[in-house]
């Protein structure tokens, strides 16, 4: 397992349960389908992972189609896989779940899979939302690649996605910023860019699981930036050569505009995609929230007519505990 860190990945330690859950896919789907598979979220970065939590996986693989019908000889799907696939192409990517071993005998994977010029254009500066990039700047490890050019491939998607984080992170930073500065208002705009069930003070969870990475990060993107001549520096602060203009703001306010609205359509996916939907977002709420979320045999048969009264308590048990995490956003200042 190695982290993409910029232009080399570095090794992090070797998860055995990962190795399973890749050492599946490939059994299932055979080596040639498999591009590449990624590692990110709380399983890497240890950001309050418990032994409920599943697995985080973007998997590139040959051909959609292919990879459904693999899963559904395999008995891990019981969704149709020209349905899946159809549903892939219209709105990369499908979440699946994973449970090779039982959901509860092993490790449990959530896998978005997507072929390959799907995810390149996920991470490109032409990407139509952020649902993969906000998750892809962040720490990520390459846990298995087909071939060398598959690993050095997706190591440059990932790289050229990070460079990119001045662009639509810039428009809402203060008049000066440090690298640490920078790394945590991106996580705050990707956290606001999305519906989740998670309070805002999970932003800053995430942000202390990975204090030493994104600085870093943040700290090779500004130094670029300033090289191109775009920031000036002076000791760890830097500042916009020229601040973000009236329409780079609105550009990128549209942007999320559109990640949210295409975000709301993915939870409506996911209810084909993902086997046990209910069950797992229960558990993702209890943990995040604290909220506790019993499922009656009425509310799964008519989730959509029946959830919304447990959804609004959810939601009100979010807005409460992200009173902690606005009041440390706005050391920061108001978006510009």
């Amino acid at each position: 397992m190695r982290e993409i860190t910029g232009s080399l990945m570095g090794s992090v330690p070797t998860d055995p349960h990962a190795e399973r859950l890749v050492q599946s896919l490939i059994d299932i789907a055979g080596k040639d389908q498999i591009w590449t598979v990624l590692l990110f979220g709380s399983r890497l970065v240890q950001a309050s992972p418990d032994r409920f939590s599943a697995y985080d996986l973007i998997l590139v693989v040959e051909n959609y189609r292919d990879f459904y019908d693999a899963l559904a000889r395999a008995g891990l799907s019981r969704r149709p896989p020209a349905l899946q696939a159809a549903l892939n192409r219209l709105l990369a990517p499908n979440v699946v779940a994973f449970a090779p071993e039982g959901w509860d005998d092993g490790p449990v994977a959530k896998i978005m899979v997507f072929e390959p010029a799907a995810v390149a254009r996920a991470l490109s500066r032409r990407a139509p939302d952020h649902f993969v990039k906000g998750r892809l700047v962040q720490r990520v490890a390459l846990l298995h690649a087909r071939d060398s050019v598959a690993s050095d491939w997706i190591a440059g998607l990932v790289t050229g996605a990070r460079h990119d984080i001045l662009r639509w992170a810039g428009p809402f930073l203060g008049e000066s910023f440090t690298p640490a500065d920078a790394a945590l208002r991106m996580l705050q705009v990707s956290y606001r860019g999305e519906i989740r069930p998670e309070a805002a003070d999970r932003v800053l969870d995430v942000f202390e699981s990975q204090r030493l990475f994104l600085p870093d990060v943040l700290t090779r993107v500004l130094a670029d930036a300033a090289a191109a001549g775009e920031l000036t520096r002076a000791g760890l602060s830097y500042q916009f050569v020229r601040p973000p203009s009236s329409r780079e703001r609105w550009s990128v306010r549209l942007y999320f505009a559109r990640s949210k609205v295409r975000a709301a359509a993915r939870w409506l996916k996911h209810v084909v995609t993902f086997d046990n939907w209910l069950d797992y977002i229960a558990c993702k709420v209890e943990r995040r929230t604290g909220t506790r979320v019993e499922i009656t045999p009425w509310e799964r048969r008519l989730p959509y007519l029946l959830l919304w009264p447990k959804v609004m308590r959810v939601l009100k048990a979010r807005t409460a505990r992200s009173k902690t995490g606005a009041a440390e956003e706005s050391r920061f200042g108001a978006p510009r």
